[in-house]
């Protein structure tokens, strides 16, 4: 009986590592959406009533998709600089089968405005929930230095 017992919570574990994973890819995947600029596929992977504390809103809870647009349209899709983002030691809370939050830092290299190689940090805290089968962006906290390389 022991050994069921462990091959049970074997794999238990790899699903628990595999959810995990997913939550890890997925964020990843707003990040890469971020960088190239692409407000369609942003959208796809938020949720339309995403909240969201971040620099750029000074303190303040922003709800929605519009704040979010604005860098997307005046700053982020108009920077053909190349843009490298890493996320460091991801951690994933699964939060029932259908809800995780991931914490991370988050390093964004590019070059600025006089061609030299800058790195920036921030702090993020994402919320997603998965709905219809598919992981949604629900509430993120970022803190740290703003998205938009100056």
């Amino acid at each position: 009986k022991e050994s069921t017992e462990s091959s049970n919570t074997t794999i238990e574990d790899e699903d628990v590592k595999a959810r995990k994973q997913e939550i890890i890819k997925v964020t990843e995947q707003l990040i890469e959406a971020i960088n190239n600029g692409d407000f369609e596929a942003y959208t796809k992977i938020c949720d339309p009533g995403l909240t969201a504390f971040e620099p750029e809103a000074l303190g303040n809870l922003v709800e929605g998709m519009d704040f979010h647009r604005f860098y997307f349209e005046n700053a982020l899709s108009k920077s053909n600089k190349p843009i490298h983002t890493i996320i460091l030691n991801p951690h994933v809370h699964l939060v029932g089968d259908d809800a995780a939050c991931i914490a991370y830092i988050r390093l964004t290299q590019y070059m600025d405005g006089s061609g030299m190689p800058k790195t920036m940090q921030s702090e993020e805290t994402r919320v997603w929930h998965r709905r219809d089968g598919k992981w949604q962006n629900v509430h993120f906290h970022r803190s740290g230095s703003p998205t938009v390389p100056i």
